[in-house]
């Protein structure tokens, strides 16, 4: 049972975490934070050797909005001897050296400081105050409140996101509930730091038994943490597979597969396909395990077809189709390059009624927007070649860098001028909603899908 700020915490956790989680602010310090114009400065001064990041004139406003990602060049001067090491609490100040917030430190990356907390939350409530382990309690557990409120899970669905990085205010951490197991993403030292209070916060969350801890290494890198240098982690209590529900349709997750082994963030989209496939031939392009597809077959199209490159990939979609008791004769999957299986319709006059085109990411920075526009470009002009006239195109981008240039639909109409089609939008959407995004941090937006009328 997870508790907010300032309950007692539970009996039966490793002496580590129950140490760091019962550490308290002092009474005369949580006094003086509520009654002085500064909380944070209040707290600070019984806690000795804190660091003080200062931010340069005019890079302040940012922040007190609520970006969490401070900038190296954002920085003017650090205070504090011994320097901060990474993985420090440290304060965060304006030029006035006042500070505006509190965050963790890394002294390689190029986000310096992970803001945490601001210093009018701190006022309102001190008890999360400079404490991580208790913060990240109270901040999994509002995460927790949150998806139970959007009714996650249900008996419809068990696989969900609980935990989204920036969106849900831990930037770095991504956690993912498929069945009973909960798959811990992580791209941030501070979050390798905290592993051990982490999976004991997220085990007690309802339901779930099995802990499964994926590490970004490429990502920790830059972070200046080789994970291959450290001592071999504790092993995940479930590996291999795991079957899980989304909207009544059984999905087998491998959790060795692609991200964290099935993408969430498409199970609102995934459902709409379904609402608009009965009676149609339906071709899901770059369909991973199934999961457009196998909604299309549930809707009640009268064909449907999938088309992926990854052989692992379509051993899943192929026991998705077992595992929902749908008909072979109405339900495929086809490995073959997405390219070479439109340009081989396209001669073959081979049309659909609705076609979905979900490919990997293509942008995966922004250097090489200008090239994955041009592959953006390519594969959704062979796209609307294979949509018959007048039938739909289901197209995606989960490439941040492009749907944060906003330059997906310029180059969805390029396309379609490269196809001699024209495109009408019918409906626009992104992630689904338990994947929130902080405003403060337009960055965490990253999935763009539209539905079009191709004529």
């Amino acid at each position: 049972m997870l508790r907010a700020c300032g309950g007692a915490a539970p009996a039966a956790m490793p002496a580590l975490v129950r140490a760091r989680l019962a550490r308290p602010a002092s009474s005369t310090a949580y006094a003086a934070a509520t009654a002085s114009s500064s909380a944070l400065e209040e707290l600070a001064a019984g806690r000795k050797g804190l660091a003080r990041v200062v931010l340069k004139k005019g890079k302040t406003q940012i922040f007190r909005d609520g970006s969490p990602m401070v900038f190296s060049g954002a920085v003017d001067r650090i205070i504090g001897r011994p320097p901060p090491k990474t993985g420090d609490v440290v304060l965060v100040a304006d030029g006035t050296e006042k500070p505006i917030g509190w965050g963790l430190y890394n002294s390689v990356s190029m986000f310096c400081v992970r803001l945490m907390q601001l210093e009018e939350e701190a006022k309102r409530d001190p008890t999360c105050a400079l404490n991580m382990e208790r913060l990240l309690e109270a901040r999994i557990l509002s995460a927790v409140d949150l998806r139970r409120s959007l009714g996650l899970p249900s008996v419809h669905t068990n696989a969900y996101r609980l935990i989204n990085s920036e969106g849900d205010r831990l930037s770095g951490l991504i956690v993912d509930i498929f069945a009973d197991v909960a798959v811990i993403a992580s791209s941030a030292a501070w979050v390798e730091k905290y592993r051990q209070e982490i999976q004991f916060l997220v085990n007690k969350v309802s339901n779930v038994n099995h802990i499964k801890w994926r590490s970004s290494a490429d990502i920790l890198k830059e972070e200046g943490l080789d994970i291959s240098e450290q001592k071999e982690p504790e092993p995940s209590s479930h590996s291999g597979t795991v079957k899980v529900m989304e909207n009544d349709i059984i999905y087998l997750v491998s959790l060795e597969g692609q991200k964290t082994g099935f993408y969430a963030d498409q199970r609102e989209s995934r459902h709409f396909i379904s609402t608009l496939s009965k009676g149609q031939r339906v071709l899901d392009i770059c369909c991973y395990s199934g999961g457009f597809a196998l909604n299309a077959a549930k809707g009640g199209a009268s064909n449907v077809i999938g088309i992926d490159s990854s052989a692992s990939a379509l051993d899943l979609a192929n026991n998705n189709i077992f595992l929902n008791n749908l008909d072979t004769q109405r339900i495929s999957f086809v490995k073959e390059d997405s390219t070479a299986f439109m340009k081989g319709a396209i001669s073959r006059n081979e049309v659909w009624d609705l076609v979905i085109l979900d490919p990997p990411k293509l942008a995966p920075r922004k250097k090489v927007l200008q090239s994955a526009s041009g592959m953006y470009r390519s594969l959704n002009a062979l796209a609307m070649q294979v949509v018959k006239t007048g039938g739909l195109l289901m197209t995606c981008s989960c490439s941040g860098a492009m749907t944060q240039s906003g330059l997906f639909l310029r180059t969805i109409q390029g396309a379609a001028s490269m196809a001699g089609r024209k495109v009408t939008v019918l409906r626009q959407a992104g992630a689904a909603c338990d994947h929130p995004i902080d405003p403060a941090y337009p960055e965490g937006q990253y999935l763009s899908n539209y539905l079009l009328r191709v004529t």
